[in-house]
């Protein structure tokens, strides 16, 4: 059974730099918007935002780069989130936690998160830099998960070959959910009940993988798992860690009393 992933920490940006890197990007989407993706350069880039070009490449590696400018700040305070994690919480809803740091970063100008998505819809090389974000969320997720993977709470018949597999699908479901509703609301102008749309996504995803993570492993700091609850005859048998919540516990045998 793999150890789970030493953390890789970053700190956060400080709110000098984010600043700086949110200044970059609004003068990159001007000039997409007025000139065009293609025709807009570095150098223009950065005597938009009143800096020299040396200081640009300080903050971003290309032009794609440079309108998104929040992904590595919001991945920290992803990791973050899983690391504070609460002895009691599930860990699938920890990563359903972790992801809506991304939604606030999108929350956190509505206009502009609009416009940039407009756009990377036109640009090939900008959709891709999107996709290569989304990807470092997943592989977040999927050592958290795997490092929660609890064989007993899965049932019989779990090979090594399935641990990896199903924290990569859980990881991918709700980095999928989070972005199926990421973009209805970007396509609607960034309006409605947003928050709303994504813990129902989340309850989802949370129905159909939540079976399997939970246990502790031995030095690795990961939560005590939950409780499971079997029908033999007319009687219902549950077994529960002494830590586990009650309504956990609750939900558990309320599964199986529907199964009739």
């Amino acid at each position: 059974m793999p150890e789970p992933a030493k953390s890789s920490h970053t700190p956060a940006a400080t709110p000098q730099r984010l600043r700086l890197r949110r200044q970059l990007a609004a003068a990159a989407m001007e000039l997409f918007a007025t000139k065009g993706y293609e025709e807009t350069t570095v150098d223009e880039i950065a005597a938009q935002a009143g800096v020299a070009r040396r200081t640009f490449f300080r903050h971003f590696r290309s032009k794609e780069e440079a309108i998104f400018p929040d992904h590595d700040d919001t991945l920290v305070r992803a990791q973050a989130v899983l690391e504070a994690a609460p002895a009691h919480e599930h860990p699938l809803d920890t990563v359903c936690r972790g992801i809506k740091e991304v939604m606030k970063m999108y929350a956190y100008s509505p206009k502009g998160s609009v416009e940039r998505y407009k756009l990377t819809r036109e640009v090939p090389a900008l959709r891709e830099r999107e996709i290569a974000s989304v990807a470092r969320y997943e592989r977040l997720f999927t050592r958290y998960l795997l490092a929660h993977f609890d064989e007993a709470a899965y049932g019989d018949g779990v090979s090594d070959f399935d641990e990896p597999l199903l924290a990569e699908v859980a990881a991918s479901a709700v980095v999928t959910a989070h972005n199926h509703v990421l973009r209805r609301w970007l396509r609607s102008g960034a309006t409605g009940d947003v928050e709303g749309q994504l813990d129902h996504a989340f309850a989802i995803v949370r129905r159909t993988f939540g079976t399997g993570f939970g246990a502790s492993r031995a030095g690795s700091g990961a939560r005590p798992g939950g409780a499971r609850t079997t029908r033999e005859g007319e009687v219902l048998v549950t077994v529960a860690r002494t830590d586990a919540p009650l309504e956990q516990i609750m939900t558990s045998i309320e599964e199986v009393l529907r199964k009739d």
